[in-house]
C-alpha cells in the first residue's frame, strides 16, 4: 500500500512540475527564452526563426552586351588567322526575394577558350563583365578575370564565373536588368537575350 502511495505522489509531483514549467515561458508567444526552453535545450540558446525566402520573383533574362559574346586574338603565320578566341557559353541567373522586399541576384557565366590555327597551349586571360541595373541606376558593376589554361595537346577549355550577393532594392525589384559580356563591357545589344 505504501508503495502505491509513493508512486501516486511521484506522478503528482511530476505533473505539478510540468505544469509549472509551462508557465515559465514568455507570455504572448514572443519567442523568448524561458525556463521550459532551457530544460528542453539543455541550456543552449535557440536561434530565432527566420522569414522564408521568396523564390517566385521577377528575374529577367540576361542581355549580352554588344560585342561581348566573343574575343579574338589575331596574328600568326597567315594574315588574318586567329590565334585564340574566347566565347560565351552557358549563362544563368537566380533571383531570390528577401523578407524586406529586396531581391538577391546570382549570375553564372561560362566561357570557352579555343585555340586557332596560330595558337598554342598556355594560359589565356578571360575578362568577364557583369552589370545589374535599372536604367542609369547601377546595383552591381563587376569585372572578373579568370585564367583559362589550355594544356599541350588540347585545343580548348572551359571556365566559369559566379557572382553572388548582388542586392536589388525593393523599389527596383520588378524592373531591373542583367547584362554580361566578355571584355570591359559596352552597350546592350537589342534582341540579344539569353538565360
Amino acid at each position: 500500500m505504501r508503495d502505491g502511495l509513493s508512486r501516486k505522489a511521484g506522478w503528482t509531483l511530476a505533473a505539478l512540475g510540468l505544469t509549472a514549467l509551462t508557465g515559465c515561458g514568455p507570455s504572448g508567444g514572443g519567442g523568448g527564452f524561458g525556463m521550459g526552453d532551457m530544460l528542453l535545450t539543455a541550456g543552449t540558446r535557440q536561434a530565432p526563426a527566420q522569414s522564408a525566402e521568396i523564390r517566385d520573383v521577377y528575374c529577367p533574362t540576361i542581355d549580352v552586351v554588344d560585342g561581348g559574346a566573343a574575343l579574338q586574338v589575331r596574328g600568326g603565320r597567315e594574315e588574318g588567322s586567329i590565334r585564340s578566341q574566347v566565347t560565351l557559353g552557358e549563362i544563368a541567373r537566380e533571383c531570390v526575394g528577401q523578407p524586406d522586399g529586396s531581391t538577391l541576384v546570382k549570375v553564372g557565366v561560362e566561357a570557352r577558350a579555343l585555340l586557332g590555327v596560330g595558337g598554342s597551349s598556355g594560359r589565356y586571360d578571360v575578362p568577364v563583365h557583369i552589370v545589374v541595373k535599372d536604367g542609369s541606376t547601377v546595383f552591381a558593376d563587376r569585372s572578373r578575370r579568370v585564367a583559362a589554361a589550355i594544356p599541350a595537346g588540347q585545343t580548348q577549355t572551359t571556365v566559369s564565373v559566379i557572382e553572388e550577393g548582388i542586392v536589388v532594392p525593393p523599389s527596383y525589384a520588378n524592373s531591373f536588368e542583367i547584362q554580361v559580356g566578355l571584355g570591359g563591357g559596352g552597350r546592350a545589344a537589342p534582341g540579344r537575350r539569353r538565360g
